[in-house]
């Protein structure tokens, strides 16, 4: 029986939280020599530290990396050990679901390395969210669905945005319908609207680096009931201009669960446009909420500010921490993809 049976649902990710979970970067194709390493640890810890200010943070690490690791944490970041082939914990993670009645579930999606890409390990990884699940006391439902936590974004009433070059590619589930795929997701969060955007932001897919094949945290995320964040890439001479141009569009004509016409609130995109040689798909989008906090990604450029001013105004009852973002979307992420939020119950 699926978990909504069960009268569990995924909670907007502004619910109170009971802590934060995280994975530790190992060295592996992502992080293939010991300076981007480096930069990545550097980053996590940074990351980490901004959610403990808020809430309790657990790091899962590889066997015998828990030392090196604390040493970068600092205290109060608590660590545990688990063999693991990567460090998306939003991705490889349990989603975690409640019931109102103080119950805890979340959902192992199947797990199978982004569309399983050629650079891509998931041995380990797979495992990871039942592990963190029975870590956390969750009762765990296992879905057929090749699915990953970036690649779904709920309101908490029913709604969840969802791109078709990632649930629908048969590069993760070939031969579903997007009927099924939407009967699967509903079942699992207890959501009861599918938002499709088309796809995700061009430095996303093969082969301009380590991506997901369009995951919709980079690209649109909601901000509150009715409202709706998105990165908006202003230059034109940056594909991706046209690719925001037509998500903006189609979200603004949308409407929610409970039939709202979605308010659409534009995020400037940074104004770098190349990164690493390819074209930059650097995006404020994907932020963080915890509990009292926003962790927002900083790319020491002119619209990080502008970035976190309209964050503060959509939250105006949580800080804004910026973080330099720059060594994980380097790995193919932002701080969204390496944080996991496990919902407070009661």
């Amino acid at each position: 029986m699926p978990a909504a049976a069960d009268g569990f649902r995924m909670p907007a990710e502004w619910a109170p939280h009971e802590r934060t979970w995280m994975a530790w970067p190992g060295a592996n194709d992502t992080f293939a020599d010991p300076a981007t390493l480096a930069g990545a640890r550097a980053a996590w810890a940074s990351v980490a530290r901004a959610v403990r200010r808020f809430e309790p943070v657990t790091v899962v690490c590889a066997p015998g990396e828990s030392a090196g690791a604390r040493a970068l944490l600092g205290p109060g970041v608590e660590t545990v050990e688990r063999e693991l082939d990567d460090a998306w914990m939003r991705d490889v993670g349990p989603t975690f679901l409640v019931d109102g009645r103080g119950g805890l579930a979340a959902v192992d999606w199947t797990f199978n390395g982004w569309g399983a890409q050629e650079w891509a390990r998931w041995d380990h990884d797979a495992k990871i969210a039942a592990y963190v699940s029975d870590l956390a006391g969750a009762r765990t439902y296992t879905s057929p669905l090749v699915n990953e936590g970036g690649a779904i974004h709920v309101d908490g009433e029913g709604t969840v945005l969802l791109t078709e070059t990632v649930q629908l590619g048969p590069e993760r589930n070939p031969g579903w319908t997007k009927e099924r795929v939407e009967a699967e997701i509903h079942a699992q969060l207890g959501t009861s609207k599918a938002i499709w955007l088309p796809r995700g932001l061009t430095a996303d897919y093969p082969p301009l680096g380590h991506g997901t094949l369009g995951h919709v945290d980079i690209v649109a995320a909601f901000a509150r009931p009715g409202v709706v964040v998105v990165h908006a890439q202003q230059d034109p001479a940056h594909p991706d201009h046209e690719v925001s141009r037509e998500i903006i569009g189609l979200l603004g004509a949308a409407t929610d669960a409970r039939g709202r016409r979605l308010e659409v609130v534009e995020v400037p995109a940074p104004t770098v446009l190349e990164a690493d040689g390819r074209w930059a798909d650097y995006s404020y989008i994907n932020h963080y909420l915890c509990n009292g906090g926003v962790v927002l990604c900083a790319f020491d450029d002119p619209r990080d500010e502008t970035a976190a001013e309209i964050f503060g105004r959509l939250f105006p009852d949580r800080a804004v921490t910026l973080v330099d973002a720059r060594p994980v979307f380097t790995g193919g992420g932002g701080v969204h993809c390496i944080t996991q939020q496990q919902p407070r119950v009661g």
